[in-house]
């Protein structure tokens, strides 16, 4: 009777400690709070375009794409843009003459020029080797809210409804403009050097060196209610 009761006693402390280790589990699984559960995963991706090697260059067609692929360009704010051109091939002079004409298309449509680099690929014994244009950019996937719902009246686990916080982080990611920005900042812009020359020369000169007031942008609170 001795040795049941304390096989009972083992398995009761066994299955409690089992809860207990399900437990920090769980609680080291799950998100700290409910807006850290929709936090869109961030990634790096390339577009690209292909482009058929013309003799005479870029056709209207193809001058028409790649308009709209400079406009996505700078819509995504995309890293350097580049050309890879056939070589090795029979039509490689066709193939120089396209990546020339793409390359003046995109600076025409306001890609810098530091923004292009044109490289060359080997085409291999493929019959119709292509001009290769990609860029590389920063990708947000928007939360998803709404899908599943549960019981708001059942509350026996304590825990937040699954959609709770979702359409507060999908629309504040929705307006993200660069999402390169929540991976890593710009850099910094180089600073006004004249204007720091000026400064430390009125300072080591003992003189003002803030700006001259502006009477203009004074003005006084309004004494119409007393």
């Amino acid at each position: 009777m001795k040795a049941l009761t304390i096989m009972l006693l083992l398995g009761t402390l066994a299955g409690v400690s089992g809860c207990a280790t399900s437990s920090r589990q769980a609680a080291a699984n799950s998100p700290p709070t409910v807006l850290d559960a929709y936090k869109p995963p961030g990634y790096s991706t390339y577009a690209s375009i292909r482009l058929a090697v013309h003799a005479q260059g870029l056709s209207t067609n193809q001058a028409e794409a790649l308009g709209q692929f400079a406009s996505q360009w700078q819509a995504d704010q995309g890293g350097v843009i580049t050309l890879r051109a056939p070589d090795g091939t029979a039509n490689a002079a066709a193939a120089f003459r396209t990546a020339e004409g793409a390359r003046a298309l995109l600076i025409q449509r306001g890609v810098p020029e530091d923004q292009i680099v044109i490289t060359g690929y080997d085409a291999g014994s493929g019959a119709d080797p292509n001009l290769l244009i990609t860029y590389t950019h920063y990708k947000l996937d928007i939360p998803a809210c709404g899908k599943i719902w549960t019981s708001i009246g059942n509350t026996m686990s304590n825990e937040p409804n699954l959609n709770f916080g979702c359409a507060v982080q999908g629309n504040m990611y929705a307006q993200v403009a660069d999402p390169a920005d929540l991976d890593h900042p710009h850099p910094s812009a180089p600073g006004d050097t004249g204007r720091r020359l000026t400064i430390l020369d009125l300072y080591r000169k003992g003189q003002v060196s803030s700006s001259a007031k502006d009477d203009k942008a004074t003005g006084t609170l309004s004494n119409a209610v007393q």
